[in-house]
């Protein structure tokens, strides 16, 4: 009966009150990804019918052009937007459940400018020139900016504190973001490599390297998904957590597992995108309540719905060129992140 307690997650307010509500709500969701995935293969500079898609698709034919920009272009950076987009939204559950701070995030705490030094280093220094040879790169870096992160928000009397926690990773990704220029801004050709990568992008991946990158990403989910009931009860504090029967430090460590992978792939594969870690979650709990595993069932999936529509949208904006993801991500968060900060209700854990 202990146990049972233990991972169920506090009564809070929530616009779903029951799972019935919440389970209609991630349905719905599902459909909405769907069709948002079809409109971002349909709209570009030429807008493509569902029919000339489904026949690409199923019926691909090489001497189309249509059908090679569709196999080519594409779906590819459709793809890229769907997986990644999870992988930022449950890094930032992840770590805000996992600091109790819901101003937390990948950015915030470093994670992800970790993982752009580590690609950097891989580009200028190493002259690592695919994807699928510097996303080890990233996931080293982002691991080690992670546990670094965490020993130095540790230090001091108790355990480590969301403000102490904040405080190390804006400090420590203030550090390697001005390491990163530096390097970028003496290696030309570096800066060439990664001037696009940088402000965060989906566009430009093929096929074989979205299917190499998704395994991380996919155990990624599964760890946070395995954690998120011992989650709830570590919302309630550690003291209380372990005497409900949480090992605390085994929780840690699979979440920070779980971070590196989806943060350092992430920003291997899309850059450092900002924003969806920290506002998405916030977004989700306004509609589920506390429940860990309704976040992040919810998050998966409104991650993605934003990232591919942040795609679509800077492709349509510029009349003569394109907005990069990152930069949209950026410029719809800022707003919201505002409203939400005069929700109480929203703001806290």
């Amino acid at each position: 009966m202990t146990y049972a307690l233990s991972t169920k997650a506090p009564q809070a307010p929530g616009i779903a009150r029951n799972n019935s509500s919440r389970l209609v709500g991630l349905i719905i969701a599902l459909v909405v990804l769907v069709v948002i995935a079809l409109i971002s293969i349909a709209v570009g500079s030429r807008d493509i019918s569902l029919m000339t898609i489904w026949n690409a698709l199923w019926s691909f034919d090489i001497n189309n052009d249509e059908h090679v920009m569709i196999r080519e272009l594409r779906l590819p950076r459709t793809l890229v937007a769907i997986i990644v987009g999870p992988a930022l939204g449950l890094c930032g559950a992840l770590i805000q459940a996992f600091t109790r701070n819901p101003l937390a995030d990948p950015g915030i705490l470093g994670v992800n400018a970790g993982a752009s030094f580590a690609v950097t280093v891989g580009v200028g220094v190493f002259g690592i020139g695919t994807a699928l040879g510097y996303i080890w790169f990233a996931l080293i870096g982002a691991a080690l900016i992670t546990i670094l992160v965490y020993m130095l928000g540790s230090i001091g009397a108790g355990a480590a504190s969301p403000v102490k926690l904040t405080l190390a990773g804006v400090a420590i990704g203030a550090l390697l973001g001005g390491m990163t220029s530096a390097i970028t801004l003496a290696n030309r050709s570096t800066f060439d490599d990664l001037r696009f990568w940088g402000v965060g992008s989906v566009a430009g991946r093929q096929l074989d390297v979205v299917v190499a990158f998704t395994p991380f990403i996919v155990i990624g989910i599964v760890i946070a998904f395995a954690a998120s009931r011992q989650l709830n009860a570590l919302a309630l504090g550690d003291e209380l957590a372990t005497s409900l029967g949480v090992k605390i430090n085994h929780i840690r460590v699979w979440v920070i597992i779980a971070v590196t992978l989806l943060a350092g792939t992430a920003t291997a594969l899309a850059g450092p995108i900002g924003f969806v870690g920290l506002m998405v979650p916030h977004v989700v709990r306004w509609f589920t309540g506390p429940d860990q595993r309704w976040i992040m069932a919810y998050t998966t999936i409104v991650s993605a719905i934003l990232l591919v529509v942040s795609d679509v949208i800077g492709r349509i904006i510029l009349p003569n060129g394109e907005l990069r993801v990152g930069l949209v991500t950026a410029i719809v968060g800022a707003p919201v992140l505002i409203i939400l900060a005069r929700r109480k209700s929203v703001s806290g854990l």
